[in-house]
């Protein structure tokens, strides 16, 4: 550096504007020959004991199972998915670092407040890895057997009933405020910092309602530590073959899915993404984790990565479009 300084103004932009033309990272000009040469962290921006956390887990088993590499899960929960998401958008495009992607992080969060990531061009997709329906759950001593009970329920006491989210901006919250929006209850949202402990203030009984992830409740709900009201899909799901979706228990048109998948802060080299994608694309098709993944309530995705960004940007499309319509407010 200091020999360069010494030169004289012209001598260095010309030498800095060939450099600029021609120099390539040293990450950019990995192949994926030898990758992974260590251990791969893959941020899950929301604290353990949530859906994206049990897909996170599955993945990692898997490419510790093919790559003999391991993968260590980094939860870092809070802001709604943004600490966690921003965080991986600073790290080094070098392979090493993922995030897990979800509607909540990537699609409602940035739409509903300002986050200081952008969700398309601070990241490159590598795979979409499931779509997880969302449940409406109450804690048992909810008298509410059924939607009509429950709306009845809260139409008769209206503010006491609260519901709780994964955290401002998530989808959990947003299903809770289209829920009443087409029902006209006043129930009270009561943000936590992410599914798990939303999940566990509804089973200790602090708030009432919970618009959760079937993937990461289905145990409690099987041990009938929660009920079951409806599910957010058009159609029923094979886990909870009596739960009716809450469009047919009385709520037409009601539909709210998660989904989550896998991005790499953008400019990782290309090979390694394909690599990366075709080595989850296998893990994710394995009878062992489709079979993981359908008991749990959720619907095992995988493909092309360029079919997982264009899905990304129409998901963008679609909610901001329903946050509009909803005249919902965005925090600036």
């Amino acid at each position: 550096m200091t020999a360069w300084r010494r030169m004289s103004f012209w001598v260095v932009a010309a030498v800095s504007a060939i450099y600029a033309s021609t120099a390539v990272p040293a990450f950019a000009q990995q192949n994926a020959a030898g990758y992974p040469s260590k251990p791969i962290r893959l941020i899950n921006p929301f604290p353990p004991g949530g859906g994206s956390d049990a897909v996170a887990h599955l993945i990692s088993k898997g490419l510790f199972d093919r790559w003999g590499q391991s993968m260590v899960v980094d939860n870092r929960g809070g802001a709604g998915g943004s600490i966690g998401t921003d965080l991986a958008a600073r790290s080094v495009p070098d392979g090493y670092t993922l995030v897990m992607a979800t509607a909540s992080t990537l699609v409602i969060n940035p739409l509903l407040n300002k986050v200081p990531f952008d969700p398309v061009k601070d990241f490159d997709a590598v795979i979409h890895t499931a779509t997880v329906p969302l449940v409406l759950m109450v804690n048992p001593k909810v008298p509410a057997k059924s939607l009509s009970e429950l709306i009845a329920l809260a139409k008769a006491q209206p503010g006491k009933l609260n519901f709780s989210s994964s955290g401002e901006g998530t989808i959990s919250h947003l299903a809770g405020e289209l829920f009443k929006i087409l029902t006209g209850v006043n129930i009270v949202h009561v943000p936590y910092r992410g599914g798990g402990p939303a999940r566990t203030a509804l089973l200790g009984g602090h708030v009432q309602m919970n618009f959760g992830n079937l993937l990461s409740a289905s145990a409690d709900l099987k041990s009938e530590r929660l009920r079951a009201i409806g599910v957010s899909t058009k159609k029923r799901v094979s886990s909870l073959p009596d739960v009716p979706t809450l469009a047919e228990a009385g709520l037409p048109g009601y539909e709210v899915e998660q989904w989550n998948g896998i991005l790499i802060p953008h400019g990782a080299p290309k090979e390694i993404v394909a690599k990366l994608n075709a080595e989850i694309n296998k893990i994710i098709e394995s009878p062992e984790i489709r079979k993981i993944l359908i008991n749990s309530g959720a619907e095992p995705e995988g493909g092309s990565s360029d079919l997982f960004a264009t899905f990304l940007k129409a998901d963008i499309s679609k909610w901001a479009k329903i946050i509009k319509d909803a005249k919902l407010k965005v925090n600036e």
